[in-house]
């Protein structure tokens, strides 16, 4: 360490002069920096020899900075900078090492050191550091600085991209679950209608105030109505269950689904092989929900077709029915369920009105989409996209 010191150095921000406590196990540099700080015009209010004894010293001296050596037995410097800055976290540190170990000066700075700076470096390095610290500031010795910034910039750049992993993880995950909250809060609405209708006719029928042929047809529209339950509750378990994946090709699926429609074609464009991770059972009521909207809203010959095509980033199915299209501002209401474009008292097109909703949300169970890609007097299209890895 050069002893030199320029007598033209700053003092304190209050124009007092900076208290510093030096801590170090060596007792002949120990009196280098004392002689080094008096020069430099500071003030040193206490020395110690080791960790524990800057601890005890500590409330007493009421420093402004510390000088603190890194390596020291029993407490080293990091627990004792450690300790220092839980019990006084406005007090400055400065860092004194003989060494450039790039570990020890990260878990320095992590400890709460303001300043970095090795033994052997100029004296003025030294009091500017203190000077810096007690000012709130810091300062690394140049010999360290480019690989330690260097190190830090790197340790920080790996923690920001894992905050954005876990923000972007636990943003999908809570918004699976609101969409699935949402789901079944929707159904259980839903399913309040058919119960009520069918406990209705149930209680008509126990009172034996119906004709027999008004029992028959009570008995029918029970049956009906418990169908059609069941059916819901069919989808909603499948929608649930969307989690639950295995390797699935895509238009084996679509297949098995419109095998028995003349009127439905899939067709399979380019390579390679349409195969994603997917729910096969949930798969299937995806394709069926689409393909029975297209059927509904089309003419009894008119042709639906499922194109499929697979690229870099997802697996695309298509559903083009030769319906008459949707209205533009029902384009984001079909896919609220329990929602239909047709007005109840003119509707032609039976359901509850969840096919779609559920579809959507089965789709992107699986981190995948329903979406309505065109529509017009001619017909519309329905893309189903389904993630793959790449």
């Amino acid at each position: 360490m050069n002893q030199s010191a320029s007598p033209h150095l700053p003092r304190g921000s209050d124009s007092r002069r900076v208290r510093v406590l030096v801590v170090d196990d060596n007792a002949g540099f120990r009196e280098s920096l004392l002689a080094l700080l008096d020069a430099g015009d500071l003030e040193v209010v206490g020395e110690a020899g080791s960790g524990a004894e800057a601890l005890e010293i500590l409330s007493t001296a009421e420093p402004d900075v510390v000088l603190m050596d890194v390596r020291m037995p029993g407490m080293d410097g990091i627990e004792t900078t450690r300790r220092l800055k839980q019990a006084h976290p406005a007090l400055g540190v400065v860092a004194l090492s003989g060494h450039e170990d790039q570990g020890i000066v990260r878990d320095m700075l992590v400890a709460g050191a303001s300043g970095y700076v090795l033994k052997d470096s100029d004296g003025d390095e030294i009091l500017n550091a203190v000077l810096r610290a007690a000012t709130g500031g810091g300062v690394l010795s140049p010999a360290v600085t480019p690989s330690v910034i260097e190190e830090l910039t790197e340790a920080l750049d790996r923690e920001r991209r894992r905050t954005r992993e876990l923000e972007e993880a636990q943003a999908a995950l809570v918004e699976r679950s609101t969409r699935r909250h949402e789901l079944v809060a929707r159904l259980s609405h839903e399913l309040r209608t058919p119960v009520t209708v069918i406990l209705g006719m149930a209680q008509t029928m126990a009172k034996g105030r119906a004709s027999p042929e008004q029992q028959r047809e009570l008995l029918d529209r029970i049956v009906e109505r418990a169908s059609d339950l069941a059916s819901l509750l069919e989808r909603f378990e499948l929608a649930i269950e969307a989690g639950v994946t295995e390797r699935v090709d895509v238009a084996t699926i679509a297949r098995e689904v419109t095998g028995g429609d003349p009127n439905v074609r899939v067709s399979l464009e380019g390579d390679p092989a349409p195969i994603a991770d997917l729910n096969a059972s949930v798969a299937r009521r995806i394709l069926h929900e689409l393909v029975d909207n297209a059927r509904r809203f089309s003419g009894p010959q008119d042709p639906v077709e499922v194109r499929i095509r697979r690229t870099d980033r997802c697996i695309e199915v298509r559903v083009i029915d030769r319906g008459p299209g949707i209205d533009p501002a029902f384009r984001e209401r079909i896919f609220a369920a329990l929602e239909q474009v047709e007005d109840l008292n003119i509707r032609v097109h039976q359901g509850a009105g969840v096919g779609l909703s559920l579809a959507r949300a089965a789709a992107r169970g699986m981190d995948g989409d329903v979406a309505l890609e065109r529509s017009g007097p001619d017909g519309s299209t329905f893309l189903w996209t389904i993630a793959v890895e790449r």
